[in-house]
């Protein structure tokens, strides 16, 4: 067989041709094709890493959240418990409080009704003994006992506080207030012109009394001008006790 060089150079040429026809139709939109799905492969995988990427940042917050959440978790079970705790401390003092307050108003009320019975007690045992005594006195009282309180009567005048001595003078000084001598016993004319004669003298001016008798007295004379009183008898000798024994007991 022998080589035609016409035919050698025509099939190099129809090849040449062909090179071309592929490189130009076949190759370079294979090439594009090949490209454009290497290009949409990348932007898979970049997408799906920044997904994979995402997913994990997704990931750590949310574990970070769930840390977060135990933590805020644990701080509000701290904080109830020690609101519960202080709320329970709050009731069980103001419960003590209330029952310190309940028994001091129990010791007050007991030792107010142990007070009263205490005074009502004393009370009644002053007015016994003031009805025995005044039983007593007015067993023993007499027209005699009823001379000796007057003589003591007699001699104190003289010598009361120069505050009551003017009160006696302001008194007798004012003739719109009589001047009364109570007695238990009628006085006798003697026993009148003494009264008379030394209320004169501390009242320095004549002085007119009326006499009367008042057999509550018991005996001894009340001597009175106005506000001005003296009490030289057994009954007010006796109120006048009971009242200085009730006051002692209100002290104690």
């Amino acid at each position: 067989m022998q080589l035609s060089w016409s035919t050698f150079l025509l099939e190099i040429i129809n090849f040449l041709i062909l090179v071309w026809i592929l490189k130009r139709f076949l190759y370079k939109p294979v090439l594009a094709a090949i490209a454009s799905r290497k290009a949409a492969v990348d932007k898979t995988l970049s997408d799906a890493k920044a997904k994979h990427l995402e997913a994990e940042k997704l990931e750590q917050q949310y574990q970070n959240r769930l840390a977060d959440w135990e933590k805020e978790k644990a701080g509000l079970r701290e904080a109830l418990n020690d609101e519960l705790r202080a709320q329970r401390e709050k009731l069980t003092a103001d419960l003590r409080k209330a029952l310190d307050e309940e028994r001091e108003k129990e010791r007050v009320l007991a030792e107010r009704r142990l007070a009263e019975l205490q005074d009502r007690a004393a009370d009644e045992g002053i007015a016994q003994g003031v009805q025995f005594t005044t039983r007593l006195l007015q067993r023993i009282a007499s027209a005699d006992l009823e001379a000796r309180l007057v003589k003591l009567a007699i001699e104190d005048l003289p010598h009361l506080p120069a505050s009551q001595l003017q009160l006696l003078k302001d008194a007798c000084g004012d003739r719109q207030r009589a001047v009364k001598i109570a007695s238990a016993f009628p006085l006798a004319d003697a026993q009148r012109s003494q009264v008379i004669q030394i209320l004169n003298e501390v009242a320095q001016q004549t002085v007119t009394p009326t006499f009367q008798q008042d057999p509550s007295l018991t005996a001894g004379v009340r001597i009175s001008a106005g506000p001005w009183t003296v009490r030289a008898n057994l009954k007010d000798e006796l109120q006048f006790f009971a009242e200085m024994a009730q006051h002692d007991i209100r002290q104690h």
